[in-house]
């Protein structure tokens, strides 16, 4: 894999360094201090990146905190709102980012709000195709079955109309007034054309849980597709994932986020990865 690196280590604010900006806050009451008091509590001070870096844990585990930290940190591009609280440039004033040069402008945070917004926009844009594909069939056979007589230069626009009726059939018609539908695709599929589609080569890029509606054989696809990614087109990840797909990926630097203090570990040593083996070992005399 060929190591390119545009972020080689985050550091985030320790312990004491928090402790002082509480001292800071002369005994104010707030509802949250997000996103302080979330890592110290997992002994998570520094991150060291690979071209492939990814994050493990449960629920709560701060995963999702990490990159949206990260990103707001070296600026990367974002579509979706993320619970930003007024404590993240105080948080963010105290952290710290190793980059070789400059990270490239097309770099970017995906979440899977981000892929659900774009489904619903291709869903939405294909009702409405839909909507109009009905309007036109009613339209074809009212023009083609017409009761017409032809008075003069002003009936020039309906009479073309008719013979244009008259001379296709109702598919030919409708394909000739109507676009076809943006995609045809499941919700597997479009997420995946999103992925293809958003991340560029040169470019580092921070994916929240991107297996969300990818079936096994869409991540799978996802799997080489940043896999590829990264060897053959300067790409860097940074993914938060519970998928077993992608953390199987070779040469990944895997953080478990439920160990304290964070760990490094192969995937294998991953307490979700083994309860999916001891979930099929179990079952292994269904499979024969």
């Amino acid at each position: 894999m060929a190591a390119i690196l545009y972020l080689t280590q985050f550091f985030f604010p320790d312990e004491d360094a928090e402790w002082h900006f509480f001292i800071d806050l002369k005994k104010k009451t707030y509802n949250t201090y997000y996103p302080f008091q979330v890592l110290p509590d997992k002994g998570l001070t520094q991150l060291d990146c690979a071209p492939i870096t990814i994050l493990n844990g449960g629920n709560g585990s701060g995963k999702t905190t990490v990159l949206n930290i990260i990103a707001e940190k070296l600026k990367l591009h974002r579509e979706a709102p993320y619970n930003r609280t007024n404590f993240y440039q105080d948080y963010l004033k105290r952290t710290d980012a190793t980059t070789v040069g400059k990270v490239p402008k097309m770099s970017a945070i995906i979440t899977s709000d981000d892929v659900f917004d774009y489904m619903l926009t291709i869903r939405e844009a294909n009702a409405g195709i839909d909507r109009q594909r009905d309007h036109l069939e009613n339209e074809y056979l009212e023009t083609k079955h017409a009761r017409f007589q032809f008075n003069g230069p002003e009936d020039y626009d309906q009479l073309k109309a008719i013979l244009e009726t008259r001379s296709k059939t109702q598919s030919r018609y409708i394909r000739d007034h109507l676009m076809r539908n943006l995609t045809e695709g499941s919700n597997g599929e479009s997420a995946m054309a999103y992925f293809t589609d958003r991340i560029k080569e040169n470019g580092l890029y921070l994916l929240d849980e991107p297996e969300n509606s990818l079936s096994p054989q869409k991540q799978t696809e996802l799997v080489k597709f940043i896999n590829d990614s990264a060897r053959f087109f300067n790409c860097q990840f940074i993914i938060a994932t519970h998928s077993p797909f992608i953390l199987a990926m070779p040469e990944a630097k895997i953080y478990d986020m439920d160990t304290v203090p964070v760990a490094v570990k192969k995937w294998t040593e991953l307490p979700e990865v083994r309860a999916y083996y001891d979930f099929f070992h179990q079952h292994a005399k269904e499979f024969e």
